[in-house]
């Protein structure tokens, strides 16, 4: 499935990896919002782990089509994902999105579970669900 990306931490536009990442690889990005989740403060870069009462604040990443493939290998590399692998940091997850009045399907990076299972012990919550606003 060629799904767009949400993104809400060091990809979003004016963080160190949007331009290592995403400059010239998208045709569109807007603000956008992923309800059923919250977000926690990392080393450097935030997890978003599945809450119901939550929200996580970002951009809805559309890649180029010619672009999609190699991005996706370069996403999961940035992000420590290896599907089945227990060492990940991330699973890459398929979650609705909602942004300019629409709610549409889109690939999520969120804490693997025995991550998020640490963060909800003893993590640092953003309560604002915005990771520029920290």
């Amino acid at each position: 499935m060629r799904l767009p990306f949400f993104v809400y931490g060091t990809l979003l536009p004016g963080e160190v990896n949007h331009d290592l990442f995403l400059r010239g690889r998208t045709e569109a990005e807007e603000p956008a919002r992923l309800n059923g989740a919250v977000l926690y403060d990392g080393p450097g870069y935030p997890y978003a782990v599945d809450d119901p009462g939550g929200v996580v604040y970002g951009e809805l990443v559309t890649a180029l089509p010619q672009e999609y493939e190699e991005l996706l290998v370069a996403l999961d590399r940035l992000e420590e994902y290896a599907p089945g692998d227990p060492r990940s940091l991330y699973e890459r997850v398929e979650r609705r999105v909602s942004g300019d009045g629409a709610t549409v399907r889109a690939w999520v990076y969120v804490a693997a579970p025995a991550v998020a299972a640490r963060l909800r012990a003893r993590g640092k919550l953003i309560e604002s669900g915005d990771w520029r606003i920290r």
